[in-house]
């Protein structure tokens, strides 16, 4: 299947899930990476603000302030077409919607890529060998790359979303190191080159 039918069939599945449903889901999946030994290691996460079919993201922030461990998230460069990674104090009173759609910070402190620990990353499915299909923009596919960045890159998602065929691969793609779903944690294993 290629990558436009996957997202135009994950988009329907994730339509299913009722918000009270996604809240709960939503919870488990920030318990379990909350678990993880690579967020317990990390002092710099880097989450997306989540959209309404995505795994609400705010409870990871706050477990993360509550750790003391700072929080980044990105900020588009619309013209540019990448990310620039900001730490943000308050999801609150530091986010608003863009056009697109997607919640932007209105503030926030630019970081170096050096130094964010884990990257959770978005995605609308993903197979166990950590590949992707984002929402077909690319700017994860750009972001990820990068020389500076050297974090724990951790998808977080709801278990219908890990597909159990493989997910068409291009040359630009960056598998994550690991799923979190709401019911298991996937350790990644990408191809060998």
């Amino acid at each position: 299947m290629d990558k436009n039918k996957i997202r135009t069939q994950m988009r329907d599945i994730l339509s299913k899930i009722s918000a009270a449903d996604r809240h709960i889901r939503s919870q488990a999946v920030c318990r379990h990476l909350a678990a993880t030994p690579a967020f317990l290691a990390a002092q710099s996460i880097m989450v997306f603000l989540s959209m309404n079919m995505e795994v609400e993201t705010t409870t990871l922030a706050m477990a993360a302030w509550q750790a003391e461990k700072s929080i980044i998230v990105p900020r588009v460069l619309w013209q540019e077409r990448s990310i620039e990674p900001v730490e943000v104090k308050s999801l609150e009173t530091q986010a608003s919607p863009h056009l697109s759609g997607l919640r932007q910070p209105k503030a926030g402190t630019p970081v170096s890529l050096s130094m964010i620990d884990m990257v959770a990353v978005p995605g609308l499915a993903f197979d166990a060998r950590g590949y992707r299909v984002g929402r077909g923009k690319g700017f994860y596919d750009r972001f990820l790359p990068q020389k500076e960045l050297r974090a724990v890159t951790v998808a977080l998602c709801f278990d219908e979303q890990v597909l159990p065929d493989l997910i068409p691969e291009e040359p630009h793609d960056v598998p994550v190191a690991m799923i979190i779903t709401d019911k298991r944690v996937i350790t990644c294993r990408p191809r060998q080159a």
